[in-house]
């Protein structure tokens, strides 16, 4: 970076003294020489815009000044109305400069052409058929080893798995799998395969389809545990979407609307090696529906290179997504919305900040009215008003009573017992002053406004429950952005709280804790490149409960990750 700082210091010098009257067409081919190595250089993100643009007129400021120091002191030869003469720089200093212009910009310059080459094909006419090249393909695979550790002082069958619970039909029929593990530690190799196809339909509108492992029914994660030499892996379609962007004149993505199974539309923050804060939503969870994003770019039209600058823009996000659909019962519903802005700076710092409003639609337990309350007796709407999916925290009420007798006590089928409307705030911050290196602290805290205390009392028949609303993340990301070239590594730490009912414990991180709510602690990690598109992850995620019998739970993963 410093050195292409002097170089071009150096370069707009030229361009003050560079010739004599002789040499205007040597002065005018370095001048635009100059100003489109300046260009490339905004465009690559080694300078901004401002910093160019500032660059340049300092360097009209020089050159007025030296016409007027010129002039004062007498220069006897007439100058032509049509002509600017300037100090005279001798060739050896001019050699100097192309041959430093050279050396500096020779691998950047030939890695753009051949790329280019690349993409145009250049010598290769209907080398491909059209179709062909509307395609595009790509994938991973991670290969996992995790240990799980359990406190000592955690307690056995201290916790109801109620997800195993509602599908077995209550506390006797699951028997021993009613509980969770809480006491023996646990390793296992899992592995995550995930193949996309992105295809053009038209322009601006393409349409993506990604398969990957994991349980159908699990919708946080896509990893497929290892131990099942006898059966196959499933493997299902995790995304199917159209997408459509809008650009405009100058290239800028104002628009871009989605819909069917799509990958998450909201701006997480952080860090994360798989892409964000995982407070509200795990970076695996799939969105069925549709959304819209509407994006402003903020900027005066003064600057040089306007039209390529696309740091400064404020966004809009909107989101509608069914969650569970019933014939004869009440459907389940998110909807969302998300207003933001992205700010660049002359130093190379940025700024991502986002507000948001989820509303959860339907997702109460709807609790049985007839005389025994058992689950024979459910209608469509009490049993449909179940999870689909839990990890555990939120607080839960009783839909109806396990068995037929009016004996059954034990809770055959359980839902949540509060409305979830969710206030969601991120923030991100990046640093390039350790440039390669990047500094990046973030900030996510969520809080659900739609806890009523009253209204959960209700359905716990008068058991009074204290609102634990509130969750929020600090991280911390040095190192390069990505670590997908060998040698390139990056480092991170954070501190996480999620109180039992901030969140949807569904769709939260599925590794802190094993997943879910009512948990806080810490965790730290690093990525190393071990080769092209081949790096090394680590993690350690320690946490433990907030409220309730102890139960502390370490998680180690490693993993190899490909991209291809």
């Amino acid at each position: 970076m410093a050195n292409k700082k002097q170089l071009m210091a150096l370069a707009l010098s030229g361009l003050i003294g560079a010739v004599q009257a002789g040499e205007k067409e040597e002065l005018l081919k370095l001048r635009n020489t100059t100003t489109n190595l300046i260009k490339q250089l905004v465009k690559q993100g080694v300078i901004t815009d401002k910093a160019a643009n500032e660059m340049i007129k300092q360097a009209e400021v020089e050159a007025g000044q030296q016409v007027a120091e010129a002039k004062a002191a007498g220069a006897k030869e007439a100058v032509p109305a049509d002509e600017v003469r300037v100090a005279y720089v001798p060739d050896f200093v001019k050699d100097e400069i192309r041959q430093q212009v050279r050396s500096e910009l020779r691998e950047e310059v030939v890695g753009d052409v051949m790329q280019k080459a690349k993409n145009e094909q250049w010598g290769m006419p209907n080398a491909l058929p059209d179709w062909i090249k509307r395609f595009k393909l790509s994938g991973d695979i991670r290969l996992r080893s995790q240990h799980e550790y359990m406190a000592d002082e955690n307690i056995a069958n201290s916790y109801i798995d109620w997800q195993a619970v509602n599908e077995r039909g209550g506390l006797n029929a699951a028997g021993v799998d009613q509980f969770l593990n809480t006491t023996t530690d646990r390793q296992h190799f899992r592995e995550r395969l995930r193949l996309g196809i992105d295809a053009i339909v038209t322009d601006g509108l393409k349409a993506g389809v990604r398969l990957a492992t994991g349980n159908q029914r699990d919708p946080v994660s896509t990893n497929q545990s290892l131990g099942f030499t006898g059966q196959k892996y499933d493997f299902t379609v995790d995304r199917a979407y159209l997408q459509y962007d809008a650009f405009d004149d100058n290239k800028f993505k104002w628009l871009t609307l989605s819909g069917g199974r799509i990958k998450n539309p909201w701006y997480t923050g952080g860090g994360e090696f798989t892409g964000g804060s995982e407070l509200v939503w795990d970076t695996d969870l799939s969105f069925e529906g549709f959304a819209g994003t509407l994006r402003h770019r903020l900027g005066g039209s003064d600057s040089l290179m306007a039209n390529d600058d696309q740091t400064h823009s404020v966004f809009a996000t909107a989101g509608a997504f069914p969650l569970q659909e019933s014939a004869l019962s009440s459907d389940k519903w998110l909807f969302g919305g998300q207003v933001g802005v992205d700010w660049g700076f002359i130093n190379q710092d940025n700024l991502k900040a986002a507000l948001a409003y989820f509303d959860y639609v339907n997702v109460e337990a709807k609790q049985s009215t007839s005389v025994l309350g058992t689950c024979d007796l459910n209608t469509r709407g009490n049993t449909a008003s179940r999870p689909e999916f839990m990890q555990g925290g939120n607080t839960l009420a009783s839909i109806c009573r396990e068995g037929t007798g009016a004996l059954a006590s034990n809770p055959g089928m359980v839902g949540l017992a509060s409305d979830y409307n969710i206030v969601n705030a991120n923030i991100s911050y990046e640093m390039a002053m350790f440039a390669p290196y990047r500094l990046r602290l973030s900030g996510d805290y969520a809080k659900n406004v739609g806890f009523n205390k009253a209204a959960v009392s209700r359905m716990l028949n008068g058991t009074v429950v204290e609102g634990k609303t509130n969750a929020w993340q600090f991280r911390a990301d040095f190192g390069w952005p990505r670590a997908e070239v060998a040698g390139h590594w990056n480092v991170f730490a954070a501190y996480k709280y999620v109180e039992r009912d901030a969140v949807l414990d569904a769709f939260t991180d599925s590794d802190f804790h094993l997943g879910g709510t009512n948990s806080k602690g810490w965790f730290i990690g690093g990525n190393y490149g071990l080769m092209k598109n081949v790096w090394l992850t680590g993690r350690w995620l320690s946490a433990d409960i907030i409220t309730g019998a102890p139960l502390g739970i370490d998680v180690l993963q490693i993993d190899v990750n490909t991209q291809f």
